[in-house]
C-alpha cells in the first residue's frame, strides 16, 4: 500500500518537474534574447548616418591642374553629394562620395569645360551619365571634437566615369575632420570635412586626347600645355540624415 502511494505521488510530482525544467528554459532564453538586444542597440547607436546636399552650395570640389610650361587650368563644382556612416565607437567613416560631371566648370569658360567633358568621357557615353566618385569603407578619422579639426590620412578608390585607376591603384588623401554640434552650425549635427589630394594623375583615368575620339592629331601640341598631374581638394558639409531631413521638410 505504501509503495503504490509513492508511486502515485512520483507521478504526480513529474508533471511539476518537466513544468519547471520547461520554465527554467524559457526564463533563460528571455535573458540571453535581452541581452543581446539590448548590445545590438547599444552598437546601432554608435552608426549614424550623415548626407551632403549637393543643392546646398557649400560643398565644393575642386582640381587644379598647372602646366610649368603651359596653362593652369581649375575645374571647380558646388554640387557635391555624399550618403556616408560615421562609426563613433570606432571613429571611422564610410560611404560614397560624387560629383556629376556635368556639374564641373573648367576656367569658367563653356569651351573648356565641353572638351574637358569630351577627354572625359572619351566619347563614349554622354557627360550626364559621367561623375567622379569614391567609395570607401572605415577610413580612420580619430575620435571627433566638437569644433576642433582632426587630422585623417587615408587610401581611397576613385572611380570617372565608372573608370577605376589604371592597375587598380588608390589616391592618398589627406585632410582633417571637425565636428560641429546641433545648434553650432545649423540644427543638425553637422561634420565638416576638407581633404585634399596631391599628384592626381588624370592619365592613369584615361582623361585627355589621346583616349577621345577626334583629339589624337592635337595629342603632341596639347603636350606641354595640359599637365598630367593637379591637386584635388573637396570641401563638405555632412549633416545627420534624419536631422537634416526634418529640417528640409519645414
Amino acid at each position: 500500500m505504501d509503495r503504490r502511494k509513492e508511486g502515485s505521488a512520483a507521478l504526480r510530482g513529474a508533471p511539476a518537474g518537466r513544468d519547471q525544467d520547461q520554465c527554467g528554459r524559457t526564463f533563460r532564453m528571455s535573458r540571453i534574447t535581452g541581452v543581446l538586444a539590448a548590445v545590438l542597440t547599444i552598437s546601432g547607436a554608435y552608426a549614424e548616418e550623415f548626407n551632403v546636399d549637393p543643392s546646398s552650395g557649400n560643398s565644393t570640389f575642386n582640381a587644379v591642374f598647372d602646366a610649368r610650361l603651359g596653362e593652369r587650368i581649375n575645374a571647380t563644382s558646388s554640387a557635391v553629394e555624399c550618403s556616408v556612416t560615421y562609426d563613433e565607437k570606432g571613429s571611422t567613416m564610410s560611404g560614397t562620395c560624387s560629383v556629376p560631371l556635368t556639374t564641373i566648370k573648367v576656367d569658367n569658360e563653356d569651351t573648356k569645360t565641353e572638351h574637358f567633358q569630351q577627354w572625359a568621357t572619351n566619347k563614349k557615353m554622354e557627360p550626364k551619365d559621367c561623375k567622379f566618385e569614391a567609395k570607401f569603407t572605415s577610413v580612420k578619422l580619430g575620435r571627433l571634437i566638437a569644433e576642433t579639426p582632426v587630422k585623417f590620412s587615408a587610401e581611397v578608390p576613385f572611380t570617372i566615369c565608372g573608370r577605376p585607376r589604371t592597375g587598380g591603384g588608390k589616391e592618398h588623401v589627406n585632410g582633417n575632420a571637425i565636428l560641429f554640434p546641433p545648434g553650432s552650425y545649423g540644427e543638425a549635427k553637422t561634420i565638416r570635412v576638407r581633404a585634399r589630394i596631391e599628384k592626381f594623375n588624370r592619365d592613369k583615368y584615361r582623361i585627355g586626347p589621346k583616349y577621345t575620339e577626334g583629339w589624337l592629331s592635337r595629342v603632341q601640341s596639347l603636350a606641354k600645355v595640359v599637365a598630367d598631374e593637379g591637386t584635388v581638394e573637396l570641401s563638405m558639409f555632412a549633416k545627420a540624415k534624419d536631422a537634416a531631413a526634418s529640417a528640409q521638410q519645414k
